[in-house]
């Protein structure tokens, strides 16, 4: 999930409206969060509700500094749906949860401040 950008990166270049809603992000609840030892980096695999349309996908999130597997379950969280499934060791990571770097580059969660639908998209 941690993209080498920081806050002093320029805008990306100008895209489409059409191109920005090709990338789906949808809100889901994480129902299982558990260690992923294996990883290369610090990270958690996830299981994440995204309602009945999409029903549950996985992904493996390197956010350890901030949350313990405890406190992310029920917790709702954005995700990108619809980038190929990627094969990080031996987990298959189906979604990609979105989130924003805090001042030493830790990720911090993007989440709706009340709660929404799971499966809603984001636009």
């Amino acid at each position: 999930m941690h993209l080498d950008h920081d806050v002093s990166d320029p805008a990306a270049p100008t895209i489409s409206f059409d191109q920005f809603v090709a990338v789906d992000i949808r809100i889901g609840t994480i129902v299982k969060a558990e260690p992923f030892p294996e990883a290369r980096n610090p990270a958690y695999k996830l299981s994440i509700d995204f309602g009945p349309t999409l029903g549950t996908k996985r992904s493996s999130a390197q956010i350890t500094v901030h949350y313990t597997p405890e406190e992310l379950v029920g917790r709702q969280v954005a995700a990108v749906v619809n980038f190929p499934p990627r094969q990080i060791g031996k987990f298959m990571s189906e979604v990609l949860t979105v989130g924003f770097p805090d001042q030493d580059g830790a990720v911090v969660l993007f989440s709706p401040d009340r709660p929404v639908l799971n499966g809603a998209r984001l636009f």
